[in-house]
């Protein structure tokens, strides 16, 4: 314990922060010359995905999750989170395959690791049915050693820590959830672990062409997420003071994932917030490196070997990335793909929910990723529409789901809020940016008429979690009772990997 909390005081110290300041100066400006110089542009377009999730135990209560599982998947915040990911691929029809079968093994690896534990893994935006301590006494267990605020069901990382305390100072020792039937406060940033997300991740071969395909992908945002919003409540014992489930139903978010993790983080400064548009692809870069500093490491705190290779060459700014909360962003860096290098430029696409099935979790990455290509290959003007109309949409797609104003630009250039336009053309140039890659037409249907079949159905995710607990009211359950049959349906399908058009 010792060695954990000197690490936590020195990240919080002012002489770390003087010196990764330092340091973050000299790596931003070193990548920005080598992005201006063309040295991170590369062969080809390449894709990844990370997938994050939780475990259960066999009563669906949030479960603490072994080490034993942690041989096929990766730790996240929470002591039930955690990660998995596939190796980047070309953006072909080979590497699209690739994806799908990397995602398909993992998943089914770390199912069999569960199994063996007698827990299950459950692919799912945010849990509901709380640990057996209790959702309150889970997020608020605390100890305090030295000074320092340590959760108990965070995992024992000493930048986790840091950051926990960096931010709880800035929010004067509480963070506060206020949202559509709760209103409570926690000694911790733990709330944040509530939700999982997947991100799709998308390599740009061209650094000059970055900022066409980074600010089309931001107004993509809103009528992807529509389609996948799976977060539209908490855990049930968050509830105690509501008074009308059904006015609960109507009130809450189809994506509560945003706001938890902002009003978690933010504190006065929306470090968690919609992205801004970028002129250039060195602002990738600075906007990093000018961004407000969390819990600061330094390289050689945690590592014992000399820098080597070319991330290493930017460690610290690459750790102040990692706290760059934006619902999308840019990332220098990466493993070589194909032929191509590590020296790369991609966008992190961040705003999605994690879904009930393997193959709806593909269905996204391949939706998202084909539609930034092909909307960018047909010059599509969808970057045209007003940054403040598409932020605003955004927030009101995490509100509403499907039945938000979605706004686009159609492909002639008029503003819209069409959604048989929007949904229309984002299908339409999705097919196209696949096909461009060499898919065939069977093989994009395949992963793609699923995800749309939720527009044709008007219903996501989270207008399912909806409407199952609206019919247990009826029928006169609780609303605890209601939302937590609800969830044992979803765990059932979800852990049997029924793609979510057949619930339909």
């Amino acid at each position: 314990m010792s060695e954990f909390i000197d690490l936590v005081r020195a990240s919080l110290g002012p002489d770390a922060r003087e010196e990764f300041d330092a340091r973050v100066d000299r790596q931003a400006a070193y990548l920005i010359d080598e992005i201006e110089s063309g040295r991170l542009d590369n062969t080809g377009f390449a894709i990844g995905l990370e997938l994050e999730s939780y475990g259960v135990d066999a009563t669906g209560h949030l479960a603490t999750l072994p080490d034993a599982v942690f041989e096929v998947c990766n730790k996240e915040l929470g002591l039930h989170n955690l990660e998995l990911n596939s190796d980047p691929s070309p953006f072909d029809a080979d590497g699209l395959d690739q994806q799908a079968t990397a995602i398909s093994d993992v998943v089914h690896d770390a199912r069999t690791a569960f199994h063996e534990v007698d827990l299950e893994l459950v692919l799912d935006a945010m849990w509901t049915i709380p640990p057996p301590t209790g959702t309150l006494a889970y997020l608020r267990e605390i100890d305090r050693v030295d000074g320092f605020v340590v959760a108990s069901n965070m995992r024992r990382s000493a930048r986790y820590c840091a950051l926990d305390n960096d931010v709880l100072d800035r929010h004067g020792g509480s963070i506060e959830l206020d949202l559509p039937g709760c209103r409570e406060s926690f000694p911790t940033i733990l709330p944040e672990a509530l939700t999982t997300s997947i991100q799709p991740h998308l390599q740009i071969p061209s650094t000059a062409r970055f900022p066409r395909y980074y600010n089309t992908a931001i107004r993509t945002m809103a009528p992807i997420l529509a389609l996948a919003a799976n977060s539209p409540l908490l855990p049930t014992d968050l509830y105690s003071a509501v008074d009308d489930p059904y006015e609960l139903l109507e009130e809450t978010y189809h994506e509560l994932r945003i706001p938890v993790f902002e009003q978690s983080i933010n504190a006065g400064d929306d470090k968690v917030r919609f992205p801004d548009d970028i002129e250039s692809a060195s602002e990738v870069v600075s906007k990093i490196a000018d961004d407000a500093v969390r819990a600061p490491f330094l390289r050689e705190w945690i590592e014992d070997d000399d820098p080597d290779g070319f991330r290493d060459g930017f460690w610290e700014l690459d750790h102040k990335r990692g706290m760059y909360w934006r619902w999308l962003r840019g990332i220098p860096g990466g493993q070589p793909v194909g032929d191509g290098s590590e020296r790369s430029l991609r966008i992190e696409y961040r705003p999605l929910p994690t879904q009930p099935s393997v193959s709806d979790n593909i269905g996204l990455q391949w939706l998202t990723v084909g539609v930034i290509r092909g909307l960018v290959a047909a010059d599509h003007p969808l970057a045209t529409l007003e940054w403040t109309t598409a932020r605003s949409g955004f927030y009101d797609v995490v509100e509403e789901g499907l039945d938000a104003a979605i706004p686009w630009v159609d492909r002639s250039g008029t503003r819209t809020d069409d959604k048989e336009v929007v949904f229309s053309e984002l299908f339409e140039f999705a097919r196209q940016g696949l096909r461009a890659a060499g898919v065939a037409t069977e093989r994009i249907d395949s992963y793609l008429d699923p995800i749309e079949a939720r527009w044709q159905a008007r219903c996501s995710p989270s207008r399912w979690k909806l409407d199952a607990v609206e019919s247990s009211l009826d029928v006169g359950a609780s609303l605890e009772a209601a939302i937590t049959e609800m969830q044992m349906v979803y765990n059932e399908r979800s852990t049997a990997d029924v793609p979510f058009a057949d619930w339909l």
